[in-house]
C-alpha cells in the first residue's frame, strides 16, 4: 500500500475502509460497510482487508478497541490522525473534480 502518512493519494479501498471506521466495526462489518458505501462496486477480500488493517494500524490511522478477552472479533475505529488524512483526501478529490469541470466546461 503506497499511501504516505503525510500526504498522497489514497487507494479507493483504503479511503472506504477509513470511512467505514467512523463507526467501530470488526473485519466482516468493514467488508459489509464498504460494500454498502460503494453500492457494491468495491469488494474487499479478507486478505486485502486484513493487510490494509495492519498497515493502517501501523500508521496510526485506525486504532483497535478494547474488547472482551475471549472474543476473537477485534473492532477498530478511525483515529484523529485518520480523520485528518480523510479530510486531506476529500480536499484533494474535490480539487480534481473542480479542475475536471473547468477543463471540460462542466459537461461531464
Amino acid at each position: 500500500m503506497p499511501e504516505s502518512s503525510l500526504r498522497g493519494a489514497l487507494t479507493e479501498a483504503v479511503l472506504y475502509i477509513l470511512l467505514a471506521l467512523y463507526t467501530p466495526l470488526h473485519g466482516y462489518g468493514i467488508m459489509q460497510k464498504v460494500d454498502e458505501l460503494s453500492h457494491g462496486r468495491v469488494n474487499l477480500g479478507a486478505g486485502t482487508l486484513y493487510g490494509a488493517i495492519n498497515t493502517l494500524l501501523d500508521k496510526g490511522w485506525i486504532i483497535p478497541l478494547a474488547g472482551e478477552m475471549d472474543s476473537r472479533r477485534k473492532e477498530y475505529v478511525i483515529s484523529e490522525t485518520g480523520k485528518e488524512i480523510v479530510a486531506m483526501e476529500l480536499i484533494r478529490l474535490q480539487e480534481l473534480l473542480d479542475n475536471g469541470r473547468v477543463v471540460t466546461g462542466g459537461t461531464v
